[in-house]
């Protein structure tokens, strides 16, 4: 196991359960001091929110909403206590969406992450995310001088610059995207360029698939991945252990099923909920958009938090059928008014030049007296007709898809 950052790497389950419960009523409290999420949220009593169950009973807070949620009411929808200079930085990401940087050494919990991929004292850090305006340079700045480590503010791009940079300081460590960092050493290649002093990278924005990992690996760079979101920072993150993700502390996730707020059972593919336990600026149950699922278990490396499979795929999967847009919000719909069904596929294609939709529903005890019914249902929700096919339990992949669009032009 890496060097944990502090005692709560390693906690019992049951404690920081206990913890991140305890705290939610107050953090909720610090929320609706903010008129915005009075709106969202309505009447609700901090003090009775005090469980996931609770939790759950919550709306959650779509992450594709707030764009138009700061446009109408700059900068930041009403969603954040206080006045922007209340806070140490402002950011604008495109969108736009607005963020807010606390005052605390590592607002965004990013030194956790760092430390779990082996970074620490006596580490010099490219740090190659944007610093301007998007606050991606920022989390990784801070968090990696929280870990102990020395960092070169370096951004992306200009490469030539780049490459002197890591002739002249010889860091150790690489944060960025795991696309620039092969950029980086291709080009240190071409130009005779000794980059071998990065051996360690935690990268995140794009993907890290196991042939890059590996390509790094050859090079003597132990790469991990972290999942991070410019409102909370990041999310969870990746271990020696390479089971997973591990989740951030002070932070509750959930797994709901897509287009509603309904948790699912751990293990199976669903939307990732974020609530954010942050003092100054929580974030009650903010819908990221990206699947993932709950693992069993402790990691491997030791950490006790809970750990999510990492990215599985984006949650919203709208599509538009014969001119009518179709919702996952509305499939859930479906499945609500037929308690007897258990997961649902909506499967569009094309057909004699046209477009046609399946819903496949798998059944509890394979009632096919359902068939018309759910058929009926299927109409009045979408106001589109589509073919209904009853499956038996278990026989649809648990990818968390809810519309597939399976359409070749």
């Amino acid at each position: 196991m890496t060097s944990p950052l502090d005692a709560r790497d390693t906690q019992a389950p049951a404690a920081r359960e206990a913890d991140l419960m305890a705290r939610l009523p107050r953090a909720l409290a610090t929320a609706l001091a903010a008129p915005g999420w009075v709106r969202h949220l309505g009447e609700v009593d901090p003090k009775e929110i005090a469980s996931r169950e609770a939790l759950a009973r919550l709306p959650v807070l779509r992450k594709s909403d707030l764009p138009d949620l700061h446009r109408a009411e700059p900068p930041f929808g009403g969603l954040v206590p206080g006045h922007p200079a209340d806070y140490a930085r402002l950011f604008a990401s495109p969108g736009p969406i607005f963020e807010a940087e606390g005052l605390e050494p590592d607002p965004w919990n990013a030194a956790r992450a760092l430390k779990a991929a082996g970074f620490g004292c006596g580490d010099v850090v490219l740090n190659t995310f944007s610093y301007h305006l998007t606050p991606g340079g920022f989390i990784l700045d801070s968090g990696a001088r929280a870990a102990g480590c020395a960092v070169i503010p370096a951004g992306p791009g200009n490469t030539e610059q780049q490459l002197q940079v890591i002739h002249a300081y010889r860091p150790s460590g690489y944060t960025g995207t795991p696309d620039f960092l092969k950029i980086l050493l291709d080009a240190a290649d071409a130009a005779g360029v000794d980059a071998s002093s990065i051996t360690k990278a935690l990268v995140s924005g794009a993907a890290f698939p196991p042939s890059l990992q590996q390509a790094f690996a050859a090079r003597g760079i132990a790469g991990y991945q972290a999942y991070a979101v410019a409102e909370v920072g990041i999310v969870a993150y990746e271990t020696p252990a390479r089971e997973g993700l591990v989740v951030s502390e002070d932070l509750i996730v959930e797994i709901v099923k897509p287009g509603t707020g309904d948790p699912v059972p751990d293990g199976d593919v669903g939307e990732v909920v974020v609530t954010s336990l942050n003092s100054r600026h929580p974030m009650i149950r903010l819908a990221l958009g990206d699947l993932s699922a709950i693992m069993p278990g402790p990691s491997p490396c030791g950490r006790t938090n809970t750990r999510i499979k990492g990215w599985m795929g984006r949650a919203d999967q709208t599509a538009k059928v014969k001119g009518m847009f179709v919702r996952p919000e509305q499939v859930a719909e479906i499945g609500r008014r037929h308690p007897e069904l258990h997961r649902l596929r909506l499967v569009i294609t094309r057909r004699d030049e046209t477009d046609a939709m399946t819903l496949k529903a798998e059944v509890y005890g394979g009632a096919s007296e359902l068939h018309d019914a759910v058929a009926a249902t299927l109409q009045a929700v979408t106001k589109l007709k589509g073919a209904v096919e009853l499956v038996p339990q278990g026989s649809l992949p648990n990818d968390g898809k809810i519309i597939a669009d399976e359409r070749v032009y």
